[in-house]
């Protein structure tokens, strides 16, 4: 739930600065990872980008498992809420969950593959609460995907948990499934925020999840904290980073609340305004997050993602690297061939689309091809979210030095005030002298600087701020 929920602090490009339809389905299909995806699958709503990934055929997918408790007060997103009843019993299956399972698998099996396709690397079980499904049913839909795409001996499969959905016996049973990689969504670590988020789980349940993970031999886990919560305080924030490092997870995911409309806390709350942080009480909060999990040895590899050495989640990498995927299940996003497009967001319509889809009436290719500057657009916006940033070399090439120098006298202010970082080729810095020498030139720029990036954490907290400003060098 929380990677569809959330999205990093000032992350959300202004309305005024999106250009055209690409950076809003980028960003939408980014807040389901993974990514929101709020567009039904048709020619109109669906966006074509004239990326090189479109000659590698996909090796990821996210599947949509829309099964909660209940719904929390931030959540927008598409689901079922199902009440306390248990839902994995020995004799019976919940109606509501196996009906949704076997839509599922149809559209999967009703998907077009890739005539070079290749097996699987990353499969992604997000919600919703997905270890409300029974295993059993989880099984069903890996052994659809390996039977229609094939899946590598030693992919990654990941599963978001919240705690009080899951005990040994289940997290024993998933494993043997296959599933290697758990998120956890904890949240908090008071009861008082936990309680005012609406969530269905305790601290008590929390610190039992945890234990289980780490019995049953999860060695790759991570854990989801949100910030900027009603009545947060610093003090909070700085214990529940704590109580997270000492759980020693491989990963850490911290996700700055964002309040959407036509939900409780958006009639309830302004944000900025109290009880909500004001927007200098986020930013310190992020700052504490970076700096906290930094020097316990937590790589800050992605503006809202750290992880122990290797631990990356690979999966997300398929968006932020521009790769292609699959995405199933209800208003999930797709990136396939160079098109983005999403399933329908509501059950009749998400049940019409798979008929559809099995009649061959559904067709992604149909819509147009994007130009080069929505191509551009999206390669600054994904890299700048990584600490990798953005490869010179790469986006010379495939879009022309000009738009390099350009791109470089725009951002210059930043390099100087540090909210942007040059890097040569091996990844060390470039001095704040040497690149104004290098702009005023304006040759061999891409020489030199092999990587732009934003600093962390203050380049990060400016992404907003400087993602526009490239997007409108890019498409003036």
């Amino acid at each position: 739930m929380l990677k569809s929920t959330f999205t990093p602090i000032l992350h959300t490009i202004p309305a005024q600065s999106r250009p055209s339809e690409l950076s809003r389905a980028i960003s939408n299909a980014l807040a389901q990872t993974p990514p929101t995806v709020r567009q039904n699958a048709s020619p109109n709503t669906t966006t074509t980008t004239a990326n090189p990934t479109r000659k590698h055929p996909p090796t990821s997918a996210y599947l949509h498992l829309p099964f909660c408790r209940k719904r929390c007060h931030y959540c927008d997103f598409p689901i079922v809420a199902l009440g306390s009843s248990p839902t994995d019993t020995d004799d019976k299956d919940d109606p509501r969950i196996l009906n949704y399972i076997q839509l599922l698998c149809r559209e999967i099996q009703a998907t077009q593959s890739e005539s070079n396709n290749l097996p699987l690397q990353t499969v992604f079980f997000g919600g919703g609460t997905p270890s409300l499904v029974p295993p059993r049913l989880v099984s069903s839909v890996l052994d659809t995907l390996d039977s229609k795409f094939g899946l590598r001996s030693d992919a990654e499969i990941s599963m978001e948990m919240d705690p009080g959905t899951f005990d040994v016996k289940k997290m024993k049973e998933l494993m043997d499934l296959g599933v290697n990689r758990v998120s956890l969504g904890v949240q908090a670590f008071q009861d008082e925020l936990l309680k005012a988020c609406g969530r269905a789980h305790g601290v008590k349940e929390v610190h039992e999840a945890i234990e289980i993970v780490g019995s049953c031999g999860v060695e790759n886990w991570s854990m989801d904290l949100i910030s900027s919560l009603p009545h947060q305080t610093s003090e909070m924030w700085e214990e529940s980073l704590m109580l997270a490092i000492e759980a020693r997870p491989a990963h850490v995911s911290v996700y700055d609340l964002q309040v959407e409309q036509g939900t409780k806390f958006g009639i309830l709350y302004t944000p900025g305004e109290f009880p909500l942080p004001s927007d200098n009480q986020s930013a310190d909060f992020y700052k504490l997050a970076s700096s906290m999990l930094s020097n316990a040895g937590y790589n800050h590899y992605e503006i809202s993602s750290y992880s122990k050495s290797s631990f990356e989640c690979k999966h997300n990498l398929t968006y932020w690297q521009s790769k292609p995927f699959y995405g199933f299940g209800l208003g999930s996003a797709s990136f396939l061939d160079g098109v983005r497009f999403s399933s329908p967001k509501k059950m009749k319509e998400y049940t019409g689309y798979v008929q559809n889809l099995e009649d061959g009436i559904v067709d992604y290719q149909e819509a147009s091809g994007s130009d080069a500057k929505d191509m551009a657009m999206e390669s600054v916006m994904l890299s700048f979210r990584t600490a990798r940033g953005l490869d010179l070399k790469s986006f010379k090439e495939t879009f022309g030095s000009s738009i390099v120098h350009s791109l470089c006298k725009a951002f210059s202010p930043y390099v100087e005030s540090g909210h942007v970082v040059c890097l040569n080729r091996h990844r060390r810095a470039v001095t704040k002298e040497q690149f104004c020498s290098l702009v005023s030139n304006e040759h061999g720029i891409e020489d030199t600087v092999a990587f732009i990036r934003l600093s962390d954490p203050d380049g990060f907290l400016l992404s907003n701020e400087l993602i526009a400003l490239a997007f409108r060098v890019i498409a003036p």
